[in-house]
């Protein structure tokens, strides 16, 4: 059996609530009992309500309440500890894009230039025919050079894995 990894990723847009202490607290507890890992990794994706005072405050209320971290973001005079940093989820877009760019080049995923609009009008009308919501594949057929003039354009778009028909089964343990 793997080892057991555990996290809490807290958004560090305000103090610490009660319900991430706890969830923290479980992780914790699960991961000393098992002798794994417990990581502390920030969720500050919002970067206008991000505030360094609330990261301070979080790790001093996890620390006060005797829970620590084997690998976590620096914060304070305490030093990033672990090998699968960075801990700060803004701190790891190029990871992300490396991944997606792997993706992209090895066809296992698209771009998708559908507007928020367009799949808002798709979501009500699978609602409307009482079935549950789910992305029609309109952008899978647009050939990769294609999406990539359009990316590199400027227009907007996200990656979407391409997921085939059927069951997929995935085994991460």
């Amino acid at each position: 059996m793997s080892e057991v990894r555990v996290r809490i990723a807290p958004s560090p847009s305000g103090f610490l609530h009660i319900g991430t202490a706890k969830i923290a607290l479980m992780n914790w507890l699960y991961a000393r009992q098992t002798g794994g890992e417990f990581v502390l990794r920030l969720e500050d994706t919002d970067a206008e309500r991000t505030d360094e005072e609330f990261v301070q405050a979080m790790c001093d209320g996890f620390k006060w309440l005797g829970i620590d971290w084997d690998e976590g973001p620096a914060f304070g005079d305490e030093p990033e500890k672990g090998a699968y940093g960075p801990y700060r989820q803004s701190e790891r877009n190029q990871l992300h894009r490396d991944a997606g760019r792997k993706l992209l080049d090895s066809g296992h995923a698209y771009r998708c230039f559908c507007t928020k609009e367009e799949l808002d009008e798709e979501r009500e009308k699978a609602r409307a025919e009482k079935r549950p919501p789910r992305y029609n594949g309109k952008c899978s057929t647009i050939p990769p050079e294609d999406a990539e003039a359009r990316a590199e354009a400027g227009e907007r778009n996200v990656v979407r894995f391409r997921v085939p028909e059927g069951s997929t089964v995935i085994d991460d343990a």
